[in-house]
């Protein structure tokens, strides 16, 4: 599905999700129809955007603002919500977001939006409790809204283009705020180069959040060291050393962090030398595969997990209690931000 109409006929919404599903349009949950009239109005909203688009892997289309629009409708999206959407898919179609790869692969990598600025509230996306979770419908259709348009557009169906072995729940969406507010730091799209009044989205291949409970620890040093605790494991994509992942700091944990007087490079550096795997942990076989051609993040004997401290993305996200997240990436991708144009 992309730029063309399709005459329908006069479905029932059940007529219409059966006739969705046959095309192959669905990733399982109900689908609004898109209209004619639903469609203008959303492309309405980002009618000033006249950047072509690359083409979109795997099938190598070139999307158009209709047919994401088309997308965006059946996601349940607002007509608000759709210049955030074309950023989105914006950024995933940077080269170094390796789009081909992250559907190619077998790993349970799914896009991960963070939308900074101005615009996550006005929009209400959810940056405090239950960030992760249901609840919002600006975080679960903006989310979703890419994945359908990776589908209908890209050709990533699951089983076909998207190989994932067993995919997480991640592929239907994931989309969250950073809680600027109860962040003790400068923003993360501030850190990033952007301005204080820019509303953007960034976007990597992630798994899920993992979670990373720590209500004993009363220092930033012992939280950081569960946090590295956590992050040290020998089954992670990221054992190879390459690109990004994120560690999303709750705001209590962060306040503690903060107080006791970490900034932000201390904290990846922490991370980043507190996380890495002795060699000994990796099983033989694993070992020996992953050190073949990748010997540059084995250094004294550990497995770094990062080509460096400042690939590991910190923010805020999440609302009272002390819980943070550890979110790994499907590894060879990149942190790709995108500013939303202010149409």
């Amino acid at each position: 599905m992309d730029s063309e109409f399709i005459d329908v006929g006069d479905l029932d919404p059940g007529q219409w999700n059966d006739y969705a599903i046959e095309q192959g349009w669905s990733d399982g949950f109900p689908l609004v129809a898109p209209t004619e009239d639903a469609v203008e109005r959303f492309v309405e909203t980002c009618r000033g955007d006249n950047e072509p688009f690359p083409p979109m892997s795997p099938r190598r289309l070139v999307p158009t603002l209709r047919g994401i629009a088309a997308n965006a409708v059946m996601a349940g999206c607002k007509a608000e919500y759709f210049p955030v959407v074309v950023s989105a898919v914006r950024a995933v179609l940077n080269p170094g977001y390796n789009l081909h790869g992250t559907l190619a692969t077998t790993h349970p990598c799914a896009p991960t939006l963070i939308v900074n600025g101005p615009l996550r509230r006005q929009l209400d996306i959810n940056c405090g409790s239950n960030c992760f979770g249901q609840g919002h419908r600006a975080n679960a259709t903006i989310g979703r809204a890419l994945q359908l348009t990776l589908l209908n557009i890209g050709g990533g169906k699951p089983g076909e283009m998207d190989r994932a072995t067993q995919g997480s729940p991640a592929k239907y969406s994931f989309c969250f705020g950073e809680n600027e507010e109860e962040s003790p730091w400068e923003p993360y799209h501030m850190r990033r180069g952007f301005d204080a009044n820019d509303s953007v989205v960034t976007v990597m291949s992630c798994e899920p959040p993992h979670n990373i409970n720590d209500h004993a620890s009363t220092s930033g040093e012992g939280i950081l060291q569960t946090i590295a605790g956590t992050i040290s494991q020998t089954g992670a994509n990221i054992l190879h050393g390459h690109g990004p992942y994120i560690v999303a700091l709750g705001p209590e944990h962060a306040q503690t962090i903060h107080r006791d007087g970490f900034s932000i490079a201390d904290i990846q550096e922490k991370i980043y030398e507190a996380s890495a795997i002795d060699v000994e942990r990796v099983p033989e076989e694993k070992r020996r595969s992953y050190t073949v051609d990748r010997e540059s993040n084995v250094v004294n004997g550990k497995f770094y997990l990062t080509p460096s401290p400042g690939r590991i993305q910190v923010l805020v996200a999440g609302g009272p209690g002390k819980h943070s997240a550890y979110i790994p990436t499907f590894g060879s991708t990149e942190d790709c931000s995108v500013r939303i144009a202010n149409l």
